[in-house]
């Protein structure tokens, strides 16, 4: 039986693939797939994208 990709609500990950070309963890995709058969953004070569509003917080 083959099964259709699922619904996410969510906008497509679009990663930065001039960071992750030389990335050993995700092998220069960007993206990494999770225990649950999730894709994320890599943790190790993409940024946070709410990284900037973090700092911004926690230095002040």
């Amino acid at each position: 039986m083959a099964h259709g990709a699922h619904r996410n609500p969510f906008l497509p990950l679009h990663p930065d693939l001039t960071l992750a070309r030389d990335c050993e963890q995700c092998l220069g995709w960007g993206t990494v797939v999770t225990r649950d058969g999730d894709h994320e953004l890599c943790h190790s070569c993409q940024p946070d994208p709410a990284g900037d509003q973090g700092t911004a917080t926690s230095g002040s």
